[in-house]
């Protein structure tokens, strides 16, 4: 299991989302590089994060003066990072350990109309999911599986 270490001012951000909110949030990333803040909530508290007509979370981003983004923790590297990619449709999920340093790396396989969602705008949503993933589950890297492949 990783060991996520939150810094004082992910504490901070934390806290004024989880009181902004009432969602329980596990983890922060403040990503200046795309201008947002990811939490990584706890299980069944999507709803509270986002509220009613997405008023939670659209509250919580003016607070914040960055646009926020929620994913919702699993426990299982797989479903975790199904939620990373949401909303687009991951198809399939192979961990590689082929690694010389023993490192796992996930290869996902995703629908081809949702593979520009799934890669983000200058490869965000791909770099959110690496970041998590490593974070949450220790795993070294995130690949999208090439179309034929899998």
């Amino acid at each position: 299991m990783a060991q996520v270490v939150l810094t004082e001012e992910c504490m901070r951000l934390i806290s004024q989302f989880e009181s902004l909110t009432g969602a329980g949030s596990r983890d922060c990333i403040v990503d200046d590089r795309n201008e947002r803040i990811i939490f990584v909530i706890n299980p069944g508290d999507m709803g509270l994060a986002i509220g009613k007509s997405g008023a939670s979370i659209k509250k919580a981003s003016e607070a914040m003066g960055k646009r926020i983004e929620v994913v919702e923790y699993a426990s299982d590297p797989g479903q975790f990072l199904k939620n990373c990619f949401l909303p687009a449709q991951v198809t399939g999920i192979d961990f590689d350990e082929g690694d010389e340093d023993g490192e796992c790396i996930a290869i996902v396989d995703v629908r081809d109309e949702d593979r520009g969602l799934a890669i983000g705008k200058a490869g965000k949503n791909i770099f959110k999911a690496k970041i998590l993933a490593q974070r949450q589950h220790d795993i070294g890297d995130v690949q999208l599986a090439q179309n034929g492949d899998s």
